[in-house]
């Protein structure tokens, strides 16, 4: 493992009903942590198991230095799967036990290799990262989604791999997992590929490469690097697509201003044939060599004007594809002190005991980001403000123009579209108008005709949201959790541009501190040991 690397040689790859998906793409991975990022459906996680060999290349070739771990979004918790499973470690112990038992099988000694000790170095990890309470023999069921993705990852850091290649590990890890792992990636020695949309995470890697329909391109540094260069190349690219335009425009102008000097020409001087009384074969002559003169200004404007347009599609494709976001500001009538929800000695169900109970005043405008870890109760304290579950004792009043979004976003009907659940949501405003609503958050006309269900994760949270927030009347509550699961980088900032522009209140679950630092927040609420505790940010 000292000099690894994976290398792409003009590898393409395409999908079972012949669409290439990625094209021709060369790049060499190395020792570097690489955070990969692109928007969803271009390809990454496809890229991750073609690098990892999970895939083949349809045309070109992938090259690897020696093995590879490919840990995938999902990290399967099978009943009666171990923790020695999830860590792939069970065959070696397995092997172990039966030299242990006495077996000279061939196949046991090349399982182990030379990794005799495993099972005391399995341990060891598991204690280093704080699981000493687990074990490999620890049914995998037992484990939350983040203890399940962290074993997943010691596994690999056991394994005699040459490169990690981690899909989208943070997702549904509370914050100290998330801070666990950080810290376990830091300690990794090889090659390191992590597709990821966490913001902190990628801020952790050496390099970021963005993966878009024109391919990959590396940026030499971390997250903030990438940032500030990807701004600065869409400055440069806007600066060139209003140029190429205003060229355009300025040689149209031009042309038809020469056509129509043209076209005058020709008609004076028919005129004065005429009046000299010219033969008509010379007439015809003049008409003639007057008609394909203009033949080749047109051919030379038509070129000319291909040309310049060819220009500006191209400075158009340097363009990201996500647009600003504009929210038209709702009209929300809560004042600023207007109680919008207040839970008085509410008993949450399914909580452990020590937040259980909770009292919570929510006022017109407060901003409020929940954060503890999984299993603490946040979900279902959005739940019991938004009325879904009630609690188990005391009172919750809440304003009825309240609006809760849930991981799965159930307020949407995926059978039907984006225009027509907002034209029943609101039927005081035109049509035409909400249409324009939906286009300004970035949903053009085709985006919000389409069946919500076929639209991206990213698609689906706006039209909820345009939903909620262009309703009559509008949300003057929203309640969000989670929000930012499955989201792409730039999803994520229409998201924090939608949000930072509402001007009602606002509670949001989140694991994502980049995203709750961008919604101007005015309290946190904190699910810990001593309960819940409020605090002003």
């Amino acid at each position: 493992m000292t000099h690894p690397f994976l290398a792409l040689d003009s590898a393409s790859f395409d999908l079972p009903d012949g669409t290439t998906l990625l094209s021709c793409l060369t790049e060499q991975f190395d020792s570097r942590h690489t955070g990969l990022v692109g928007r969803n459906g271009v390809g990454k996680s496809v890229l991750a198991r073609l690098l990892a060999g999970e895939l083949q290349a349809s045309a070109g070739r992938c090259v690897r230095s020696g093995p590879v771990f490919y840990l995938p979004q999902q990290v399967d918790r099978l009943h009666g799967e171990t923790v020695a499973s999830l860590a792939r470690l069970k065959p070696t112990l397995d092997a172990l036990q039966r030299i242990d038992a006495g077996s000279i099988d061939p196949l046991d000694f090349d399982l182990v290799g030379d990794r005799w000790d495993l099972p005391a170095r399995l341990q060891h990890a598991l204690e280093q990262a704080g699981l000493g309470h687990l074990d490999a023999a620890t049914p995998a069921q037992q484990l939350s989604g983040g203890e399940a993705m962290r074993v997943a990852l010691l596994g690999a850091m056991l394994s005699n791999a040459d490169f990690l290649i981690l899909d989208e590990p943070t997702n549904h890890l509370d914050r100290p997992s998330r801070q666990a792992l950080v810290d376990q990636l830091r300690q990794w020695k090889g090659g390191l590929i992590v597709v990821s949309h966490d913001r902190t995470l990628l801020e952790q890697m050496d390099r970021i490469v963005e993966l878009s329909s024109q391919g990959l391109r590396s940026y030499g540094g971390n997250y903030s690097f990438y940032a500030a260069a990807r701004a600065a190349e869409q400055d440069s690219a806007q600066r060139d697509l209003d140029h190429a335009r205003h060229t355009l425009q300025r040689e149209e102008r031009a042309m038809r201003e020469q056509r129509e000097r043209q076209q005058r020409r020709q008609a004076q001087g028919a005129r004065e044939g005429k009046a000299a009384n010219q033969a008509k074969i010379l007439l015809g002559r003049q008409k003639e060599r007057s008609e394909a003169s203009g033949g080749r200004l047109q051919q030379r404007i038509d070129e000319t004007r291909q040309q310049h347009r060819e220009q500006v599609r191209h400075a158009a494709e340097q363009l990201r594809e996500d647009q600003a976001i504009r929210l038209q500001g709702p009209q929300l009538s809560a004042a600023a002190q207007r109680r919008v929800v207040q839970l008085e000695d509410v008993a949450l169900p399914f909580v452990p005991p020590v937040l259980r109970r909770i009292d919570l005043v929510i006022t017109g405008q407060q901003r409020i980001g929940i954060t503890g870890p999984n299993g603490s109760g946040k979900s279902t304290l959005l739940k019991v403000i938004a009325g879904e579950i009630d609690p188990l004792a005391g009172r919750v009043t809440r304003d009825p123009a309240c609006a809760w979004l849930d991981q799965r976003l159930a307020t949407l009907d995926p059978d039907r579209c984006a225009i027509d659940q907002l034209i029943a949501a609101n039927r005081s405003v035109a049509p035409d108008r909400l249409r324009t609503y939906l286009a300004q958050i970035g949903l053009d006309a085709r985006k919000a005709t389409m069946a919500t269900g076929l639209l991206s994760g990213g698609e689906r949270l706006k039209a909820a949201l345009a939903c909620a927030l262009y309703a009559d009347p509008p949300a003057r509550l929203l309640l969000l959790d989670e929000p930012g699961n499955h989201l792409d980088l730039a999803s994520l900032e229409a998201l924090e541009s939608m949000l930072a522009q509402y001007t009602g209140a606002l509670v949001v679950v989140s694991h994502d501190e980049v995203f709750l630092d961008r919604l101007h927040l005015t309290h946190r609420l904190t699910a810990g040991e001593g309960g819940w505790r409020l605090e002003a940010c």
